[in-house]
């Protein structure tokens, strides 16, 4: 079995990641039950750099093979943001209630066929020998006109998704994990692994 520590500390997170690389082969566990309770300063320009330095940083602690994701949200109304900073937006303590009502606002007069949006994630694999690997993928969608949903977490309850008619907080774990931009990067990210 190789063990695989997953460079996160978010429970909600590891749970899908739980769920996507399901596989009896690969044993994954988060850097705090690895034994490691570090802060990693994010200071790449783009996901797949915040997502190296992470698993960077985490494989050289461990000695062992580190995953690390950066994942975030675009939405086009608003050049982008909050992209990377999608964790950090308005504050590290704010909460997404507030974020997400945030948006809503800010949106408010902005027509349908310009609230386009797309989730965002990049995973990031580092070796115990240096080698290093990274797949980015999207999620595309919409930013709704209110919240939905109590699944998901994050941004999901204002993000639309046009397939499904419901937004990521409504759809089913089996639903999102099919079409997310987190489930298209570690599916790419497991076929790298299984070579």
């Amino acid at each position: 079995m190789t063990r695989i520590i997953f460079a996160t500390g978010n429970k909600d997170k590891l749970r899908e990641i739980g769920e996507i690389l399901d596989n009896e082969d690969l044993e994954i566990v988060s850097m705090k039950d690895a034994g490691f309770d570090m802060d990693i300063e994010e200071n790449g320009t783009t996901f797949a750099e915040n997502a190296l330095i992470k698993a960077r940083a985490i494989a050289k602690a461990s000695g062992c093979l580190t995953l690390a994701d950066d994942s975030g949200l675009e939405i086009d109304a608003m050049d982008k943001q909050p992209g990377i900073y999608s964790a950090r937006f308005l504050g590290h303590d704010t909460d997404y209630d507030h974020k997400n009502n945030y948006i809503l606002d800010k949106l408010k007069d902005v027509p349908e066929e310009k609230r386009t949006a797309r989730y965002v994630c990049a995973v990031a694999a580092v070796w115990p020998d240096g080698r290093e690997e990274a797949v980015t993928e999207t999620f595309e969608g919409r930013i709704g006109y209110e919240q939905r949903g109590n699944g998901g977490f994050g941004y999901d309850p204002i993000f639309w998704v046009p397939e499904y008619n419901k937004s990521a907080a409504e759809m089913t774990s089996d639903e999102k994990n099919s079409m997310s931009h987190r489930g298209k990067a570690l599916r790419a990210m497991k076929k790298i692994l299984e070579a």
